[in-house]
């Protein structure tokens, strides 16, 4: 069975679909098997990977609310060893809809499970919100990772973030685990900079990341190419970082295989 990871934060704007798309990537071009499921409404991760958010048969949406199965919205990206399951605006309207549906929490997990053992690696791009479609998502999931910009506010509302995830513990997913903290949008020449790392070292330890995730033009520039920065710019200071990113998260999982 492939591990599922949720790539969450509620803040937007912190690198999570970035990390998401480029962690995917780069765990592929290592020789893993993975699916990106989007669960995002702006579809930025379907965006990323050069697939159109309109002409898809199926997508997240229809498999939340049941009319499709995941299986049927799964498309074969033309990058290696990455599938994605993408999403649409459809998603948005999902919040109300789920509502009144049987089982709301936990309509991924039960949908998921039918490919699981396809994947290595399932991951997981959640919207920037707590909401019921964070919390299918989180339920479903084996572990969650969360990006974390380098600024002065890194840390607001990450509390909230970790007393929804203890909840969901003891509500629904006993298994669920901090898969590990990445701090994004670094620049070590800034004082700021250094002042956020400590505290956030302090706060997490040894499920902070090693490799950082610099500022870099060239990860702004390649989902508007649909192309992960592996592919669009695989020399650049952000395709090093999301290739070490890789050997670490593939080294804490050693072992994990179908």
């Amino acid at each position: 069975m492939g591990k599922i990871i949720s790539v969450v934060n509620q803040k937007g704007g912190v690198g999570k679909t970035t990390t998401a798309v480029n962690l995917a990537s780069a765990v592929g071009i290592h020789g893993k098997k993975v699916l990106l499921c989007d669960l995002d409404p702006q579809g930025n991760s379907t965006s990323a990977f050069g697939i159109s958010k309109t002409d898809n048969a199926a997508s997240s949406y229809e498999v939340l609310i049941g009319r499709a199965d995941a299986a049927s919205a799964v498309i074969t990206s033309r990058f290696k060893n990455v599938d994605v399951m993408p999403t649409n605006m459809q998603l948005a309207g999902a919040e109300v809809e789920l509502i009144t549906l049987p089982s709301r929490e936990a309509r991924l997990k039960t949908a998921l499970f039918a490919v699981k053992d396809k994947y290595d690696y399932i991951f997981i791009d959640c919207p920037p919100s707590l909401s019921i479609i964070t919390v299918n998502a989180l339920v479903a999931s084996d572990s969650f990772l969360v990006p974390i910009q380098c600024e002065y506010f890194a840390l607001e509302g990450l509390s909230q973030l970790m007393s929804t995830v203890r909840q969901i513990k003891r509500l629904y997913n006993k298994y669920i685990e901090l898969e590990g903290v990445l701090l994004t949008m670094f620049d070590g020449r800034l004082n700021l900079t250094r002042q956020v790392v400590g505290e956030i070292k302090k706060y997490f330890g040894k499920d902070l990341y090693s490799t950082v995730i610099p500022r870099a033009v060239r990860l702004s520039e390649a989902p508007s190419y649909g192309m992960p920065i592996q592919y669009y710019d695989g020399r650049s200071k952000g395709a090093v970082a999301y290739d070490d990113l890789a050997k670490e998260f593939l080294k804490r999982n050693r072992g994990n295989t179908r």
